[in-house]
């Protein structure tokens, strides 16, 4: 158990780093140019990104990438995130929404 939350620590923490637009292209997805202009000038993520919460979706790396860790990786694997307004559970390693906590 200890080694899948070592594992999980190990992810997210590289997940963290992934936050420049140069490497978020290297992973194949990332936000368009002007919105990502946006986010970096401090403005809010498009509002449709709300819409695409449901317990078990897998969150997008880019939007996980603009939140902000409210609790590190628990024993489970499971980080707790706050993006804008949202506080949401995560599987760490697949990003998979466990429990949207509003």
């Amino acid at each position: 158990m200890k080694i899948t939350a070592i594992l999980g620590f190990v992810f997210a923490s590289a997940l963290l780093l992934v936050t420049t637009p140069a490497l978020a292209k290297q992973e194949g997805k990332s936000l368009p140019p002007g919105l990502q202009k946006k986010v970096e000038e401090g403005r809010s993520l498009p509002p449709g990104w709300q819409k695409k919460l449901a317990v078990g979706h897998h969150l997008e790396r880019d939007v996980y990438s603009h939140g902000r860790i409210i609790q590190p990786i628990d024993d489970y694997g499971y980080v707790t995130v706050e993006i804008e307004d949202r506080r949401l559970r995560l599987l760490a390693a697949t990003l998979e929404i466990i429990e949207i906590l509003h």
